[in-house]
């Protein structure tokens, strides 16, 4: 059968397409495509934006569409395909005519065709240029799992990595690490969706990719750092919340023949094996030191066993002491000694210290009530206590306990079981046993040598718990820590 050249052009040529795609499959397809289309753009102005600040926005934008575009795009061919399968060679051609390239409705059809699968394949690049890059935003790693990240991504965005995106520590470059993280990252929706994932999140990430791909891509340990001055303010339990303060010179080193904190553990040459018997390492029982010269030597506790006694033993490397550079907790007087000594929280109002972490060790069931209870017991203790005080103070008292809730919001999440101390830090030994775990002189050699525990091997005590440090000034910087 020829074409039917006197039909009209507008309805002639899409005779074909229209009898290819006669099929429940393909127009459901059509009809899926349709809507996710017209979805995309109601939501391209807000994309093209940049990056999506509303994290259910950016789901339904990149992560609701694309399924059901991509899905109605491939029912179509299948529909057709099916049909053609039925109807064979005789069904086409009653539909089509002669296929050859002068049957003008045949060439209109792939015509058709081919700019319709052109601008299919902008919105699918878009739609997968998109879905990518929003999966490696930090709205979508922070805030989309509400619940389960709220812990991680407030400690983030109160850390100095606060600017710093999470793919870049989490996954770093390069498509291996990409895929393995976007595999681990599907089971840990299901986790999710099934609600079965751990609280809270178990620590250390043992899948976490190693710190010289990530971390040193800013930061090197070869690099010789300069000695650094550290001020730590501290805030008595007394009724004038007495000040001091410890100042330390910080011996960094690095990259100079084994001097300074980085030098000693991650200089040329040296490598550091160690064993520990818990799965937060605050155990370490055994310890191998490799030396640039190649000479080995490895110290244990005294309840040790030789090689780890099985425990898996691992490099030492970035992480084991800047165990939490970017989601690191305070413990409730820290905080309140930050809070005071940043003006948040007046330091001359009578026992601010001691009540804020009284009220602050208290338990709260959830944050409604640590938002309602907080605030209300930091500003009744001076209604009761001191009541001249709040007479003249009480916008001073209120914002200071508005204070005091933001320490405990900071640090306490109650649905992920995030309770003071929860999550050691490693860095110091002041509140976590941290450098001591192996610094603590009863890691021993078969010579007899231990590992040190002596102050002057990674920092200068220049001031210890003093009111107003000479050494600050002598530096001039006391105005500073005023």
């Amino acid at each position: 059968m020829t074409p039917n050249l006197s039909a009209p052009k507008g309805r002639g040529w899409l005779s074909p397409f229209v009898h290819l795609s006669n099929n429940w499959i393909s127009l459901a397809g059509v009809v899926i495509v349709t809507t996710a289309t017209i979805f995309w753009l109601f939501l391209l102005p807000i994309t093209l934006r940049g990056e999506v600040e509303n994290p259910y926005l950016g789901i339904l934008a990149f992560l609701t569409i694309p399924g059901p575009f991509f899905a109605g795009l491939a029912m179509i061919p299948i529909g057709i395909w099916m049909k053609k399968r039925r109807e064979g060679r005789s069904g086409i051609l009653r539909a089509v005519g002669p296929l050859t390239w002068e049957n003008p409705e045949l060439r209109r059809l792939i015509y058709f065709v081919g700019a319709t699968t052109v601008v299919n394949i902008v919105i699918a690049s878009q739609l997968s240029y998109g879905a990518v890059n929003y999966m490696d935003s930090v709205t979508f790693c922070g805030e989309t799992c509400h619940t389960v990240m709220q812990p991680e991504f407030t400690a983030y965005q109160n850390s100095p990595h606060s600017r710093v995106e999470c793919v870049k520590c989490h996954i770093g470059p390069g498509a291996g690490w990409f895929v393995k993280s976007k595999m681990s990252g599907l089971g840990q929706v299901f986790a999710v969706a099934f609600n079965t994932y751990p609280r809270p999140i178990p620590t250390p990430v043992h899948n976490l990719r190693p710190a010289r791909e990530t971390c040193e891509t800013c930061h090197w340990p070869q690099k010789y750092g300069e000695d650094r001055v550290r001020v730590i303010d501290k805030f008595a339990d007394d009724e004038t919340n007495t000040e001091s303060k410890t100042v330390l010179l910080m011996k960094i080193g690095g990259g100079n023949h084994g001097i300074g904190i980085h030098g000693t553990h991650l200089g040329p040459g040296v490598h550091i094996n160690y064993a520990a018997t818990d799965e937060q390492r605050q155990n370490i029982p055994w310890v191998e030191y490799n030396g640039p010269d190649g000479k080995k030597t490895v110290y244990m506790a005294a309840d040790a066993k030789p090689n780890g006694g099985g425990a898996p033993i691992r490099e030492m490397d970035c992480m084991d002491c800047h165990n939490r550079p970017a989601h690191s907790y305070d413990l409730p007087e820290r905080g309140v000694d930050k809070a005071m000594a940043n003006g948040l929280i007046p330091t001359n109002l009578p026992f601010a210290k001691k009540k804020a972490v009284e009220i602050l060790k208290a338990n709260y069931l959830s944050r409604d009530e640590a938002a309602q209870k907080i605030p209300a017991a930091f500003a009744k203790y001076y209604q009761d206590t001191y009541p001249a005080i709040w007479n003249t103070r009480q916008a001073d008292i209120s914002a200071a306990g508005k204070q005091v809730l933001a320490i405990w919001d900071r640090n306490i999440f109650p649905d992920m079981k995030v309770t003071w101390g929860k999550y050691p830090v490693n860095i110091g030994h002041t509140d976590f046993p941290g450098c001591f775990r192996c610094h603590d002189d009863s890691h021993k050699a078969q010579s007899g040598k231990t590992i040190t525990q002596d102050c002057g091997a990674c920092h200068n005590l220049l001031a210890m718990d003093e009111k107003s440090p000479k050494v600050l000034t002598d530096l001039g910087i006391a105005d500073m820590h005023q």
